[in-house]
């Protein structure tokens, strides 16, 4: 949850910013305005009045200021310290009870507790016949392993467009690819002048159009490009794409994939006997 808000508030950062400026120069201004009536001010009364008004509007100033080094924190420090970090699932395993296990060995000798006794007595095991040849089975056939849901591929989509040039290339997600958890993007985003690129979506999360999830300065080759939340956006198919751009502001390459957005799996319980 507290990765989700996280995630959350990276992504809307640029409007929070102007929020923020906006509500500086309104309280910049009031401050003004206060000092300005303060100065003309005539009775204790009214001048006690501006002073409380000015107050206020210097309190606003220092709570939008902080307010913005949060959000600064959040989007450059908290978010990328998370997105660096790997994902890792605990699997637990089940309470097994102790029993003794007495295994007999073919043609050799089992020790036995005795009933009621201290000690043990040695008994014979008997060979059984074909036993041996039973055993060997030969080579253990290795059991193939379904894909899990994060890997799901949906095959009745439309081709990706441009993701066959090293500038802009998506390895995961794929085209196709079912998405319902925090997933990486792993890929490539260079080119010659490079200056940023930028993550793109559109489907019923934008109204089906293009808006823009989240950008980057740092080119990357072959590795991890940032992260998708499909916990902030609507289930559904969306086209996913990445633009590169150069230092004229003008897209260099581009990458473009069809994502599904999955509610999360239920998590299986369990059932003890």
């Amino acid at each position: 949850m507290l990765e989700r808000a996280v995630f959350f508030i990276e992504q809307i950062a640029p409007g929070l910013y102007v929020f923020c400026a906006a509500g500086l120069v309104w309280a910049m201004w009031r401050y003004y305005r206060a000092r300005q009536a303060l100065a003309g001010a005539q009775f204790e009364l009214e001048k006690e009045l501006e002073r409380y008004r000015a107050s206020s509007a210097l309190t606003a100033v220092f709570a939008l200021v902080e307010i913005g080094l949060f959000i600064t924190a959040i989007a450059y420090a908290v978010a990328p310290t998370l997105r660096a970090q790997p994902i890792s699932v605990a699997i637990s395993a089940p309470e097994v009870e102790e029993t003794p296990l007495i295994t007999g060995v073919p043609g050799g000798l089992a020790n036995i507790p005795g009933p009621g006794t201290p000690g043990s007595v040695l008994m014979e095991s008997v060979p059984i016949p074909g036993l041996e040849d039973q055993l060997n089975l030969g080579p253990l056939a290795t059991p193939t392993l379904t894909p899990t849901p994060v890997g799901t591929i949906v095959t009745d989509v439309p081709p990706s467009i441009g993701c066959d040039t090293p500038d802009a290339r998506l390895t995961i997600p794929a085209n196709g690819m079912v998405v319902f958890e925090a997933t990486n993007v792993i890929g490539s985003a260079n080119t010659t002048d490079f200056a940023f690129y930028r993550f793109e979506l559109n489907g019923p999360s934008t109204n089906n159009a293009w808006a823009k999830l989240s950008e980057y300065t740092v080119p990357v080759t072959d590795g991890e490009l940032g992260q998708i939340v499909p916990a902030l956006l609507t289930p559904g198919e969306h086209l996913f794409r990445l633009n590169v751009f150069d230092i004229h502001n003008t897209v260099r390459a581009s990458c473009t994939i069809t994502i599904i957005i999955s509610p999360p799996i239920p998590t299986a319980t369990p059932i003890r006997e």
